[in-house]
């Protein structure tokens, strides 16, 4: 399998198969909110989009980065989120770089977005399907992102592991994440909107089963749970 690591901006072509990498925090975050029942998440262009999406459906549950802001129900927060009943709800959400990255190969024919919390689902979509190339982007700090980028190598990694002896440690690559700028600034209350335990929630690997995979659905990018059958008899996605 050819592999490509990729900020946003290096975005040249529409990839045939992309996995849209934001460890801290956007698809941390989109893990636990179908992990807290969530149906689907709209990921939204910019702030006044998901503001109107939540004014034509009120029932939505709409989400962004930083501190909490009018018409906005949550923050971009595992360690918030993990608490909170979604069952049911569709969530609006709207990131700095995990939303744009995923829109920006919208286009792509399998678009999966990923962190630490289901690095082996997405592995196992990846391996079923037999993709000649992926591209992974990068989404933070224009492709330069640590967490990012070691999450993204290690799903690559996985994926290609041949036998059930062919296991790659996760280690290093999360320490890897722990020492990057977005865990010191999340550690440290530089940014906004943020729990004690999001650093160590973001750093989880394989938390949940599932994979997520982003589709449009009448013109709206629309964010799933993807769940694997079991290992023995896996069918393409």
């Amino acid at each position: 399998m050819d592999t490509r690591f990729l900020g946003i901006a290096e975005l040249a072509e529409v990839p045939s198969v992309a996995v849209v990498v934001d460890v801290m925090r956007a698809y941390t975050v989109a893990a636990w909110a179908f992990a807290r029942g969530a149906e689907k998440i709209v990921l939204a262009e910019s702030l006044d989009e998901a503001l109107a999406l939540k004014a034509r459906h009120p029932d939505w549950t709409a989400l962004k980065d930083g501190p909490p802001a009018p018409g906005f129900d949550l923050v971009n927060s595992p360690g918030l989120l993990r608490s909170v009943d979604l069952g049911g709800r569709t969530v609006v959400q709207k990131t700095t770089a995990g939303t744009v990255g995923a829109l920006a190969v919208k286009e792509a024919s399998l678009v999966l977005c990923a962190g630490f919390v289901v690095a082996e689902a997405t592995a196992r979509v990846l391996r079923t399907r037999g993709s000649d190339s992926v591209t992974f982007v990068v989404t933070g700090e224009d492709g330069q992102a640590d967490e990012d980028l070691a999450c993204a190598q290690y799903i690559a990694r996985r994926a290609t592991a041949v036998g059930a002896e062919a296991g790659t440690d996760a280690a290093e690559f999360v320490r890897r994440a722990a020492g990057s700028r977005a865990a010191a600034e999340l550690a440290q209350g530089v940014r906004q909107g943020v729990h004690p335990d999001d650093v160590a929630l973001c750093l989880e690997v394989d938390r949940f089963p599932f994979a997520m995979v982003a589709t449009l659905e009448d013109s709206l990018m629309v964010l799933r749970p993807h769940v694997l059958p079991s290992q023995a008899d896996e069918d393409p996605v």
